[in-house]
């Protein structure tokens, strides 16, 4: 039986990140970056593919497993009749190689333990040579070099393409694994001591949590969120990627699979809000750097995503080998919805760099210049149809989000100019366009019979996004239209309480067939929405309900399915856990400082 999405764990190293199964396998893993190839694949194929499992011998899925107290460090444990034995996973910190450790640790009895690694480079495709040199197990194919050794050392002997090991511990007694990567024409990597990579592990992460400024109710959950966010952050460049995976399906067997190891624009706004209301100023200052580099340019190429470091070109493809998580093909590596137009995008960075501003991050030279020329363009392209948040492959679409969110840019721009009168600037214009875009979306985006905004111009349907109306102050949170848009979102988008994207039939806005679960962002948006229109125990039910369902180590995928009672889509999902932690302030004001200005969802279908 295929693992459940929801079966993984996280671990990583702040510019890559492995899961890790409940059977003790990783089976996904890419090498050296998040956007880097598979060297683990298992995960959208099979054992053939790649993966590293360690475990008993003989013995199935863990008896339980946690992280470490304030740490991404996994505990797995297995009771068998023998004893009783844990396996400790760890990617430290790097210095120069990347490094997964674990280490196997005797708690009671004695247990026969068996490793089986098959590393497969370029997503399970190439079976590396093998040799054994200086007490290692060395892998090399190509560009890739990978070096395996244990403490103390166990015996280990190649077949069917795999590197085994069998090996006892007794209660007290430790075999460490550790496994380097490196580029395959350069010397041998340092060797790591994994005893001390795993004490300086949680003693980072632990220095780390401790800043947080958050202390309110489901504290575990917001700080488990923070963790992860701060997992998916590719530290030398401060951007963070949406989810480690690619193609984790929306839909089990179905072809809604779409790559999301990159960095969208659409995230900055409530990620800045969340990493500054929790006292990360650093990181909030690391992403806000990211995203000016990244836009730096022609407005008009602006784009809705960028590679870890800003890279533009982010083509996509099929790997025709993989059959996909559960059979759910194609899957696909890179994104084309980067060539898409999605008009919000310009509201979202003018937003993040107002609110950098306002929080005192240092200044940076020329923002203003640039937000001007965001601005420029935005003047007349606001008026085009585009894509839209959700990144629709149909066609465009005059999206009653994108036109609120051009509004935002506008109004965003006129506040920063009567707030600091001596940057040059023309507020009439600014204000004008700030008050056409609010007239035209009053009038053709809202529909007066059902009392509600639309998703698009003129259209019936309704759209999650649409919640997000009151908490970027487009209108007040007690104006009828918004009550009426909560309701009717309520109504129309929910599935057993949670919230979908759009339509009930997804293939008529975006062209894909099959079907998708519920976003859990927009469920959190909901969440915001009642208690902004005053329903706040209706807020705080379904805030609990959410945080419940969270896998047993606490993460989130993009969606669930309340139907089967499963995660969906790629794991763990950067915004979901972003909307936890907005959710978690805005409702615990008195006990949690509240988030930064409003912003969007994550990336859609594609």
């Amino acid at each position: 039986m295929h693992p459940s999405i929801e079966d993984y764990a996280l671990i990583g190293d702040h510019q890559t990140a492995a899961l890790v199964g409940r059977d003790g396998s990783v089976d996904w893993l890419c090498l050296p970056r998040f956007d880097s190839a598979a060297c683990f694949a298992k995960l959208l194929g099979d054992e053939e593919n790649g993966h590293w499992r360690i475990a008993p011998k003989g013995a199935d899925v863990c008896t339980r497993r946690a992280y470490r107290t304030d740490s991404l460090v996994l505990d797995t444990e297995w009771e068998t009749e023998d004893g009783t034995v844990r396996v400790t996973d760890l990617m430290p910190q790097r210095d120069r190689a990347p490094d997964v450790v674990r280490i196997v640790e005797g708690l009671k009895g004695r247990v026969t333990m068996r490793s089986t690694l098959r590393l497969r480079f370029d997503y399970g495709s190439i079976v590396p040579w093998m040799r054994k040199s200086d007490g290692h197990r060395v892998a090399i194919a190509g560009p890739d070099s990978v070096w395996l050794r244990s403490e103390p050392e166990v015996r280990t002997w190649g077949k069917d393409f795999g590197t085994h090991s069998e090996f006892e511990v007794a209660e007290g007694e430790q075999v460490a694994f550790v496994l380097t990567w490196h580029p395959s024409h350069q010397p041998r990597p340092a060797r790591v001591d994994p005893y001390e990579a795993l004490a300086a592990s949680l003693s980072d992460w632990q220095a780390w949590v401790a800043r947080c400024r958050y202390d309110g109710p489901h504290r575990d959950a917001v700080v488990r969120s923070l963790i992860t966010l701060k997992a998916l952050t590719y530290a030398p460049s401060g951007g963070i990627v949406a989810a480690p995976t690619t193609s984790l399906p929306e839909e089990i067997g179905g072809v809604r699979n779409w790559d999301y190891r990159y960095c969208w624009l659409r995230d900055s706004t409530l990620t800045l809000g969340a990493l500054l209301a929790c006292g990360y100023q650093e990181e909030a200052a690391a992403w806000r750097d990211w995203l000016l580099r990244a836009v730096a340019g022609d407005p008009a190429e602006l784009q809705i995503m960028y590679g870890l470091a800003g890279e533009r070109r982010i083509p996509e493809f099929e790997l025709a080998w993989l059959p996909g998580f559960r059979g759910s093909a194609p899957v696909r590596i890179g994104n084309d919805a980067v060539r898409q137009l999605q008009l919000d995008v310009y509201g979202e960075v003018i937003d993040s760099l107002s609110l950098a501003q306002q929080a005192g991050l240092p200044a940076k030279p020329h923002v203003w210049r640039l937000r001007q020329a965001l601005m420029d363009f935005l003047w007349s392209a606001w008026r085009e149809p585009d894509e839209g948040l959700w990144e629709v492959r149909g066609p465009r679409r005059h999206f009653v989000h994108s036109k609120v969110m051009a509004w935002v840019a506008a109004d965003r721009t006129v506040r920063t100019l009567e707030e600091n009168p001596g940057l040059s600037g023309d507020v009439d214009r600014w204000r004008a366009m700030r008050d056409e875009v609010h007239r035209e979306v009053c009038e053709r985006g809202y529909d007066p019979e059902r009392n509600t905004f639309t998703q698009s111009y003129g259209s019936r349907e309704l759209d999650a996004a649409l919640l997000l109306i009151p908490r970027l102050g487009f209108l007040p949170p007690d104006d009828p239209r918004v009550v009426g848009t909560v309701d009717a979102v309520r109504a129309e988008l929910t599935r057993d309480g949670l919230v979908r994207r759009y339509d009930s039939d997804p293939t008529a806005i975006d062209g894909l067939p099959g079907d998708e679960g519920s976003f859990i962002v927009c469920s959190f948006w909901l969440a915001d929405a009642l208690h902004l229109t005053g329903r706040t125990k209706e807020a705080l039910d379904l805030f609990e309900r959410l945080v419940a369902l969270r896998n047993d180590v606490g993460l989130l995928a993009e969606e669930y399915d309340p139907v089967a009672g499963h995660q969906l889509g790629n794991f763990p999902q950067a915004f979901s856990h972003i909307g936890l932690v907005g959710t978690a302030l805005a409702l615990f004001d008195g006990e949690g400082d509240r988030g930064g200005a409003g912003g969007s969802d994550e990336e859609g279908a594609g």
